[in-house]
């Protein structure tokens, strides 16, 4: 790993970065779960590295939104791009939240008294979705989510998701894993758990989503944040841009579709059919896509300017796999005036944010370019 890069533009991970968050970050960010997901203390400290208040910072692979809601929440400017329906609904769902508690609450009610008047139907909803839910319950899910998405509503739809699947009582199906949907019946049979089984009723269980969403709500931080569902392929990155601070998708490592396909079958059925983009399959469409962002980094960043590229390496049985060294190569070739300024590792276990034949050390390659000064 140390042969990577050059000894005098490698640098160690700062101690902050191991530090845990969950009882600490604004509880925004933890809306729903998303594979892969960047810490919020690791992007919060890149963007204050990297960018000063008032500037525009742009995540070209959004995802769940952390770096640009941190970018916001930092008084900087965000833009925000992803192909996801998931990420279009975390990403406006923090960036525009209700002011308040008691806000979020008044919204809530309002979109369950319109759902409450509509009728609704298993009969198209396909097995392997009715079968993580009570009749009941889902077609509650069905009627909250049709007038949520009709309202635009992507807050609340945000905590739906976030309550949607996983074996505590507080969430709406029958017991399933939180991050991978898949039933555990095996491990809590219907016959020793009945409980588990029952009609779920949505309201109690989404109030108490609402609650813990605002027990640490932002504090600070007044910049402006926009997202687009687009790809990098089509994106229109502004002119001008202070820093670009993104992960890219981890190429062999994570399915974002498969792992998130239950929530996005509530959102975007098609794109649960369609399946994931295959820069995160295919080698080729990887350097593709790796190499259409070094173009347009190096077209719209300002003089002086940063791009931060966080790529995710991984041990397996099959033989090591260093996608960031190809990132550093590609960025060399298809955008020289951005000069690799140092290389931060971060080793993480694998286990923590990738699938379960993924167990090898991952370590995360944080590359630090900066556009030369004409």
């Amino acid at each position: 790993m140390e042969r990577l890069f050059p000894p005098q533009i490698r640098r160690r991970a700062p101690r902050l970065w191991r530090d845990a968050v969950v009882h600490s970050e604004c509880t925004l960010h933890q809306l729903s779960p998303y594979i892969g997901k960047l810490k919020s203390s690791i992007a919060r400290d890149l963007i204050a590295k990297y960018s000063k208040p008032g500037h525009l910072v742009v995540d070209p692979f959004a995802g769940s939104g952390t770096i640009p809601f941190e970018a916001k929440l930092s008084a900087r400017r965000a833009v925000a791009f992803d192909t996801s329906a998931y990420a279009e609904v975390l990403c406006h769902a923090k960036f525009n939240a209700p002011s308040s508690y008691a806000d979020a609450i008044t919204e809530c009610d309002d979109l369950l008294a319109e759902a409450a008047t509509l009728r609704s139907s298993v009969a198209a909803v396909p097995q392997w979705v009715r079968a993580f839910f009570h009749e009941k319950t889902l077609r509650e899910i069905l009627r909250f989510v049709t007038v949520a998405k009709k309202r635009r509503a992507y807050f609340q739809l945000a905590c739906l998701l976030g309550i949607l699947h996983h074996q505590r009582p507080g969430f709406l199906s029958f017991p399933a894993s939180h991050l991978t949907p898949y039933l555990r019946d095996k491990k809590f049979p219907v016959d020793s758990y009945p409980e588990l089984y029952g009609y779920r009723p949505l309201r109690p269980r989404l109030i108490a989503k609402i609650e813990r969403t605002y027990k640490r709500p932002p504090q600070h931080g007044v910049g402006p944040a926009t997202f687009h569902r687009d790809s990098i392929e089509t994106a229109d990155i502004p002119i001008g841009v202070d820093a670009v601070i993104t992960s890219p998708p981890y190429m062999n490592a994570l399915d974002y579709v498969r792992d998130n396909r239950l929530r996005l079958w509530f959102l975007d059925e098609a794109s649960v059919a369609v399946g994931d983009a295959a820069s995160t399959r295919r080698v080729q469409a990887f350097r593709d896509m790796i190499a259409t962002l070094a173009t347009k980094v190096e077209r719209a960043l300002r003089s002086g300017g940063y791009c931060v590229l966080i790529i995710g390496d991984h041990v397996k049985r099959s033989g090591d796999s260093f996608p960031s060294k190809m990132v550093a190569e590609l960025v060399a070739t298809h955008a020289p005036a951005l000069r690799l300024e140092r290389v931060i590792t971060d080793a993480i276990p694998d286990i923590r944010r990738a699938r379960r034949e993924l167990r090898g050390t991952k370590n995360e390659h944080v590359l630090v370019f900066r556009k030369e000064t004409a």
